[in-house]
């Protein structure tokens, strides 16, 4: 007798397998040839693609948490968690409802992945790493260990960012109804990198190609093609032509 708890209106494609004491809510759809860990919970209406791997203990669709004093947290109906198909997700990895994830994005040990988010193919979510809600990640975005991205920020495509990275939405740090007027998070154009430990703070473009050296503290927007060091950060030289995305031949 089977462990797990499957809802009547839950599809399951052929060639999918789910291990012992996982839940199925309503309305599920998961594709074919899937791999599905044990004590993992699947919430209500959530679509998994073909061949999805997805480890123990994680939780798909998690409805979002309203604290009396969020101010970023909205009432509002959210979509169904939606992931594509040959993605891999990682053990106790938490993805909202509300969540769109690319095709073949790996989403690795436990990360979260607030609503109000969407994930381009391709890109690698690392260890631990939290993204929170109203945030656009592009696609071949790499976010290594302990990342994390502050709601309201938008990541293009071909963006590094190296362990415990950290960014910020809020220059008033939570007091004053001025803040309200002023949340937004950091943007990181196409092809640029952060270095371990660096900060972004509330509100500022890294640009094109730009790289931010490892314990920087960016203070205004990064000019293009450039190296910023220091705290608070300046700008140290010119990008290689070597190192820029231009140069790497890659097809997309």
């Amino acid at each position: 007798m089977s462990t797990s708890v499957i809802a009547p209106t839950a599809k399951i494609g052929a060639g999918t397998r789910y291990g012992e004491f996982c839940y199925f809510a309503g309305h599920v759809k998961i594709g074919e040839d899937c791999e599905i860990g044990h004590h993992v919970v699947i919430h209500e209406g959530t679509f998994i693609g073909d061949n999805v791997r997805i480890d123990d203990g994680a939780v798909i669709g998690k409805l979002p948490m309203k604290a009396a004093n969020t101010a970023v947290t909205k009432d509002q109906e959210f979509p169904p968690a939606r992931i594509a198909a040959g993605c891999i997700i990682g053990t106790h990895v938490v993805i909202y409802r509300g969540s769109d994830i690319g095709l073949r994005v790996l989403i690795a040990d436990l990360a979260t992945v607030r609503e109000n988010v969407t994930i381009g193919e391709y890109t690698i979510v690392g260890r631990g790493v939290a993204v929170e809600n109203f945030c656009k990640i592009g696609c071949y975005v790499k976010l290594e260990t302990n990342v994390y991205i502050t709601a309201y920020s938008e990541l293009e495509d071909r963006v590094f960012v190296a362990p415990c990275v950290a960014t910020s939405n809020d220059n008033y740090i939570g007091r004053t109804e001025e803040r309200f007027k002023h949340f937004k998070g950091v943007t990181i154009k196409k092809g640029a990198r952060i270095g371990v430990h660096a900060t972004i703070l509330p509100g500022l473009v890294i640009n094109e190609d730009s790289l931010v050296a490892a314990g920087a503290l960016v203070t205004k927007d990064t000019p293009a093609k450039k190296i910023v060091a220091g705290v608070p950060a300046r700008v140290f030289r010119d990008v290689p032509p070597e190192q820029l995305l231009e140069n790497q031949n890659w097809k997309d």
